[in-house]
């Protein structure tokens, strides 16, 4: 930054889905996640525009208007009155301007300086439709920039005119938009509360306009007295009478009045009818989302995707690259033999690092294939429609079509799911969809279930790993009923989503969402997971008086492993390899089969064989489910413990988990035991 040059804050303001995040990205290099789904940023994410560091960027939540109804209004709208922004950068999908101009005309009247990104003009040409830019940008009042995120068009020229508009602090040339009854009262107000206003460094339009909706958060902000007040509230009840409505219903008719006239000056339709549109995404939805077909397409899109992760080319994939780290493990323990290194040194990096790390690392391909083709079906805005198909089956265990989103991102990590409870509507939807979550097999159990099942099941590994998917939804709806019946009565909550149209994935986006896999992967893989092993690799290698074994069943870690092992006898495994990984697995998943890999003194494809020796089909079976339904990882029960603000919540869930893991475990080794 030069020497006196002004720092700069805007703020990025937007609808979910409506290209916010994808915009982030572009503006600041940032690699956080782009799904075509609402609900994924929870929290405030800053960044730095690029070539201008003066610059930061706080992309906010995605919401629809300031009322403080949920968690990301009251976020968004905080930031904004607060930390007052030197700019506003509002992201508005062209194909949905009705939706996106209800929260730009509320932005307008903070009397701040604004620009507004007219996102996804490219996808106009197919709905038939046209946009004046330079009409909007009068009848508004501020610049108006048209943009494709995803394509990365018109990004400079916003970015350009952004800066101008911060730099000459050019505000809204007309923030007190709108007419009518509702406007009359919303001025009546103002001139009372003008004062009020100004001690707080708000507009007295806004600060009306939060009295006239009765925003029980702002009002006292106001610190307005006894007889202001019942003059507020006279005024707000002549404008109930001449309106014929409440207060709330009146301000959005207002609204949509206004947006509607500037709708019809701006928007050039070539079907007088929305609903004629020819569009791609039209016809697709009239298959999947069928009354009767959807959910079994569903499933069967996700069994497609399993198979070609877990089958053919995952498999050969894994495999390749298990070659790989086989031969860089050989390599390397030769040229420790021939140095003539320590044995014990030779065993830390051989046996605890290549056998131990590795055993995880070579699953890095099957993770990278199964994100790969997930973040397909959300780029593509296929997820959005699972949530709607979703919704029926979904209320009937007591949860809305919302608390879809954070269950699928179960799927790939149990600690962003929690936090995404945090976009849900009411408590009981949060508390309830937190506790179903670690149903959802996450990433970090990949591993697992690919090696046990490539090793005991070659020939049904799809079948075996789909299954185990499939199981913990199962479960996941049966303890939703019981939980519904008891402890969570009462109705979840309205689902109202608006679809997108149905989109082409960036590869951009889509390689750069891979790339953060694999580094997130290696970060934990040469952190937690290194730490974990070579602390197994210590407690098998030695024994309580620290000299080196002779065997692995003398060590201390098979000591420890053998007063716990009998629990898990009647589930058919209770070798204490398989205690010690287990308990390992608690800081991470994947830390079972670095641990089995220790424990065992085998590497790939040495392990595959140790395991024939400690399972049979039908405890391996077991041994699957219990690895899906015990206890979480140590991150993800701390934000549940943390989410739930129960009482000795993290105890509780731990012991719910691994006490539910184990009955269920039993009952499936009784049943494999008569099939195998």
């Amino acid at each position: 930054m030069a020497m006196g040059q002004e720092t700069l804050t805007f703020a990025l303001m937007g609808n979910q889905n409506s290209g916010k995040t994808t915009l982030f990205n572009r503006l600041t290099g940032s690699e956080q996640q782009v799904s075509n789904y609402p609900g994924v940023t929870v929290e405030r994410i800053e960044g730095k525009l690029r070539q201008h560091s003066e610059c930061t960027i706080v992309d906010l939540p995605g919401i629809y208007s300031l009322s403080p109804y949920s968690p990301e209004e009251i976020i968004s709208r905080n930031f904004l009155l607060e930390e007052k922004p030197d700019l506003i950068l509002n992201i508005v999908d062209a194909t949905s301007l009705e939706r996106g101009l209800y929260l730009t005309l509320q932005l307008i009247e903070l009397d701040i300086p604004m620009t507004l990104a007219l996102n996804m003009i490219d996808e106009m040409p197919a709905l038939g439709r046209k946009i004046d830019v330079d009409k909007l940008e009068e009848v508004l009042g501020i610049p108006v920039v048209p943009i494709s995120a995803s394509q990365n068009e018109g990004v400079s020229e916003f970015v350009r005119v952004s800066l101008e508009t911060a730099n000459h602090k050019r505000k809204p040339k007309n923030p007190d938009l709108c007419s009518g009854t509702v406007h009359r009262a919303i001025h009546s107000i103002a001139s009372l509360v003008e004062d009020h206003a100004q001690e707080i460094r708000v507009t007295p339009r806004f600060a009306a306009t939060k009295l006239v909706e009765g925003d029980e958060l702002f009002i006292p902000k106001l610190k307005l007295n006894k007889n202001e007040l019942e003059t507020v509230d006279h005024i707000v009840l002549e404008m109930e009478r001449e309106s014929g409505t409440d207060r709330w219903a009146a301000l959005a008719d207002m609204r949509y009045e206004f947006i509607s006239m500037v709708e019809k000056k701006v928007l050039v339709c070539e079907y007088p009818n929305y609903e004629e549109v020819p569009t791609f995404s039209r016809a697709l939805d009239r298959v999947l989302l069928h009354k009767y077909f959807g959910i079994p397409i569903f499933f069967l899109i996700m069994g497609v995707i399993f198979w070609i992760a877990f089958g053919p080319l995952g498999n050969f994939l894994s495999e390749g690259f298990a070659d790989l780290i086989g031969l860089a493990g050989d390599a390397v323990g030769r040229g420790m033999v021939s140095l003539g290194m320590n044995p014990i040194i030779q065993s830390a990096i051989v046996d605890g690092l290549f056998s131990g790390v590795g055993a995880v690392v070579e699953f890095l391909p099957m993770i990278l294939v199964l994100f790969f083709l997930l973040s397909i079906l959300e780029d593509s805005g296929y997820m959005a429609r699972v949530a709607f198909i979703m919704d029926r089956l979904l209320r009937h265990i007591g949860l809305s079509g919302s608390s879809i989103v954070p269950l699928l991102l179960g799927f790939g990590c149990s600690v962003p799911a929690v936090m995404a409870t945090r976009t849900l509507p009411s408590k009981r939807d949060r508390y309830l969809t937190t506790l179903l979550i670690p149903f959802m097999s996450c990433s970090a159990k990949v591993p697992v279930y690919g090696l046990v099942a490539r090793t005991l099941f070659p020939k049904h590994v799809t079948l075996v790993v789909l299954g185990l998917y499939m199981l913990g939804m199962v479960l996941c709806v049966v303890t939703a009923l019981l939980l519904k019946r008891t402890v969570f009565k009462g109705e979840p909550s309205p689902f109202i989503l608006e679809l997108p149209l149905y989109r082409f994935p960036s590869l951009l986006s889509l390689g750069k969402l891979v790339w953060r896999h694999a580094k997130e992967f290696f970060h934990r893989a040469f952190t937690i997971i290194l730490l974990v092993t070579m602390i197994i690799w210590f407690l098998q290698s030695f024994n309580f008086q620290f000299f080196p074994v002779a065997s692995p069943d003398e060590s201390m870690l098979a000591t420890l492993a053998r007063t716990i092992s009998p629990i898990f006898s009647p589930l058919g495994f209770n070798h204490w390899a398989v205690t010690s990984a287990l308990i390992a697995g608690f800081t991470a998943k994947e830390v079972v089969i670095s641990a089995l890999s220790v424990a065992t003194a085998s590497s790939y494809p040495s392990l595959s064989a140790a395991l024939t020796q400690i399972f049979t089909p039908a405890s391996g079976l077991a041994f699957l489910v219990f690895i899906l339904l015990y206890t979480p990882c140590a991150a993800a029960v701390t934000v549940m413990h943390r989410e739930l603000k129960l009482k000795g919540g993290f105890a509780l869930i731990v012991l719910y988990q691994t006490t539910f893991a184990w009955v269920i475990s039993l009952l499936v080794y009784q049943l494999a035991s008569l099939i195998f």
